[in-house]
């Protein structure tokens, strides 16, 4: 497959290094020089130092045989302007990166497809619904749904002891650490282990594990068991999320407002004041904005910091948001979300205990990424923290998936399946269950298992 990708900023230069790791051919046009040549050294791939609108730059990129044209440049208007050259000029498939909520809307889907820009992303919105959808549980790190939530994935860090205040330490009553997976099942709950994040690793586990402190575990079950798993790991008595504190005003913030529950009360805090009287037109009427920086202690606590649910930190510095985490989760803060763009301090900040970690590449990415699988997929989630895969395939007539149970299809070492939607019900595999077309399948893939999934469902 051919791949064009115009824009080497932070999404298309992780884009870059994802794709030539799957030994695609890749070309990453832009027009600095500057960027292309530090990546000259470190990936396998063709720069080309051109504009991505120069009609010539395009045809010397070989966009005439581009399987994929991807546009994440800063600016919106080059994108579609670009996607729209590389689609006259041969280019099958094309994506832009958009910054406007409208452009996302579902009624106005027909009129990009009409101008030949087959996908549209927006991360910051994508980024927003990770951050309600995690901002709703403060004992859960993350959560996803497939389906309107009739299987649901979540992740969970197991704890022996947590601080309750800066001295007091409090008993979990965890009833899954130092227990075998085999163990667990025989009690009949209805959930399954399908990983753990042990010491930077991701494993899928089989009956002997055991699940240990510190452990982030994935769960896939049913929205009916979720506080059977709640109870199981001792976070009963974790608070529900209505008070929430944001650090940074910038564009991910406004977004997170917006998709954040209307029952949640929001606070923004934010130093530059012109910032502030903007933000002030564009959020939810009851959010409040605070002018002042997200590290004084002493604003902070006058603003209620003691009394928060949640606390969420989106500013543009990686070391700020982990710091200002480590310290609200230190004051008693349970729920906590950093956004850390910098990949080299993902792991960094989950041994940390930072909470819930949001990086907008890694999210953009993901969808993306379901438009080079040749099978049928809905939804393809790259998990921040874990080096692993979660995608939604849907099951086709005659599919390999459908020849025997899931037991006997010899799936690839790292993958899990770990549910499926049939006839719009969510319920869990076994290694008996046989699969049937039309079937909406989760399945969990560790590093660049999820490729090798094609040839089984397609």
């Amino acid at each position: 497959m051919n791949i064009i990708i115009a824009g080497a900023g932070a999404v298309g230069t992780h884009l870059a290094r994802l794709l030539s790791n799957e030994n695609l051919s890749v070309v990453l046009i832009d027009e600095s020089e500057d960027k292309l040549s530090k990546l000259n050294n470190d990936l396998d791939i063709m720069t080309l130092n051109v504009a991505p609108t120069s009609i010539n730059g395009l045809k010397n990129a070989g966009i005439g045989n581009a399987d994929l044209f991807i546009a994440v440049t800063p600016n919106e208007s080059e994108n579609l302007t670009c996607c729209m050259l590389a689609k006259q000029l041969g280019a099958k498939r094309t994506v832009a990166r958009v910054d406007n909520y409208e452009y996302m809307k579902q009624e106005n889907r027909y009129l990009f497809e009409s101008i030949g820009i087959e996908m549209l992303i927006y991360p910051e919105l994508l980024a927003a619904k990770e951050i309600a959808d995690s901002a709703r549980y403060s004992w859960v790190r993350q959560w996803w749904d497939f389906n309107n939530g009739d299987l649901v994935l979540i992740s969970v860090k197991m704890h022996d002891g947590n601080p309750k205040g800066d001295n007091e330490i409090r008993n979990e009553k965890n009833q899954l650490v130092g227990r075998t997976l085999k163990n667990i099942g025989m009690d009949g709950h209805k959930f399954h282990v399908i990983a753990i994040k042990r010491k930077g690793e991701t494993v899928v586990p089989y009956g002997d594990e055991k699940i240990m402190p510190r452990d982030l575990v994935f769960f896939m079950t049913t929205r009916d068991q979720i506080d059977n798993i709640r109870h199981l790991v001792g976070k009963d008595d974790y608070p529900s999320v209505h008070n929430i504190m944001i650090i940074g005003g910038g564009k991910l913030s406004v977004r997170a407002d917006w998709a954040l529950p209307d029952n949640m009360n929001v606070k923004i805090v934010e130093p530059d004041m012109d910032r502030c009287e903007q933000l002030g037109k564009m959020l939810k009427n009851k959010t409040l904005v605070i002018n002042g920086e997200g590290h004084d202690m002493g604003l902070l606590n006058d603003e209620g910091f003691g009394d928060l649910d949640a606390f969420i930190s989106l500013t543009s510095n990686d070391e700020e948001n982990i710091l200002a985490c480590i310290a609200a989760r230190r004051k008693g803060i349970r729920k906590t979300i950093a956004q850390v763009e910098n990949l080299d301090y993902l792991d960094m900040a989950e041994d940390l205990d930072v909470g819930t970690i949001i990086n907008k590449k890694t999210i953009a990415a993901s969808h993306i990424y379901q438009l080079l699988l040749k099978a049928a997929v809905d939804n393809v989630k790259m998990l921040t923290v874990a080096d692993a895969d979660v995608a939604e395939f849907v099951v086709k007539k005659n599919s390999k998936v459908t020849k025997n149970p899931v037991m006997k299809l010899g799936l690839p070492h790292g993958v899990n399946i770990g549910g499926v939607i049939r006839n719009g019900k969510g319920m869990l595999v076994q290694g008996s269950t046989r699969l049937q077309e039309d079937d909406r399948v989760v399945v969990f893939c560790i590093g660049s298992t999820l490729k090798k999934l094609d040839k089984y469902f397609k």
